[in-house]
């Protein structure tokens, strides 16, 4: 899997906000001469993510940064796993640790979540889990690729990458009929259109206006059994609110398409990764 270029932005950014002013422990106590190397260490089991972004850190501080990666993306790993190793300056090293650790960190927890709900679908499945718009600001593109990492999908990128015709919208057209039929006729050809439904009524409507797929929101498990019934090969079903990690067996059983889950990047915790300076001159 690759990342756009544009990543580093999100990195020049972070590096900015931690070294506007400098950094006045490192250049206080540390010499300019000094060599040092680092190991990248898992605190904790983690899916690992963000070799890229972490290396990109310590390379926009200093280019002569050397950088070596020990696992590949998306690996489980255990406790006491070394990740990644750089080496160079002591004070490249020290002045990019935080920042490189907090990319990394962050990354790492989503894909290992994402990986725990892609392991509770029912083996064989078809289902795919799902991330939302519910990212940080700034960091939906490195989020989205740790939940690629951890075997989940990516919904829609932005607001304009699909139609997605939610509660509101509907109330402001009309209704779902309403809805579809002048998003059919202002939306490219190659958009599908998705309808959030809140009950299985709205769900005969929406497959009355022909949508293509039609996300249940917050419907139970004997609900959302009865939609699949009423919807097989009519349109994609979408699962979302209220999934818990519990719940995915049940849903991917009961023959849904798609379970999204805000939580893979709203509520992910940060994987514990350490930075180990040695130094080496």
């Amino acid at each position: 899997m690759v990342l756009a270029p544009s990543y580093l932005a999100a990195v020049r950014a972070a590096l900015a906000e931690d070294l506007g002013s400098g950094d006045l422990s490192t250049e206080a106590t540390v010499p300019p001469d000094i060599r040092a190397s680092a190991r990248a260490v898992a605190r904790k089991p983690l899916v690992v993510c963000g070799r890229d972004v972490f290396f990109a850190v310590f390379r926009e501080i200093d280019p002569s940064v050397t950088c070596e990666a020990q696992v590949d993306e998306g690996v489980r790993v255990d406790r006491g796993a070394v990740l990644w190793r750089v080496a160079g300056a002591a004070r490249s090293l020290l002045m990019a640790e935080r920042v490189a650790l907090n990319f990394a960190q962050r990354m790492s927890g989503v894909a290992t979540i994402t990986r725990s709900y892609v392991e509770a679908l029912v083996e064989g499945s078809p289902t795919r889990i799902a991330d939302t718009r519910k990212t940080t600001p700034g960091l939906r593109m490195l989020e989205r690729y740790a939940v690629r990492v951890g075997g989940g999908h990516n919904h829609r990128d932005n607001l304009g990458s699909a139609v997605m015709i939610k509660d509101n919208h509907i109330v402001a057209a009309g209704g779902i009929a309403r809805a579809v039929a002048r998003a059919r006729a202002y939306a490219p050809h190659t958009s599908r259109i998705e309808v959030e439904v809140a009950s299985l009524q709205e769900l005969d409507e929406a497959l009355q206006a022909q949508a293509d797929i039609i996300m249940l929101d917050n419907f139970t498990d004997d609900q959302v059994a009865m939609a699949v019934s009423r919807a097989k090969g009519k349109a994609i079903l979408e699962v979302s609110g209220g999934v818990t990690l519990e719940r995915i067996r049940t849903l991917s059983a009961l023959g849904v398409d798609v379970i999204s889950v805000g939580a893979l990047t709203h509520s992910a915790p940060s994987a514990d990764i350490a930075l180990d300076l040695e130094v080496t001159t």
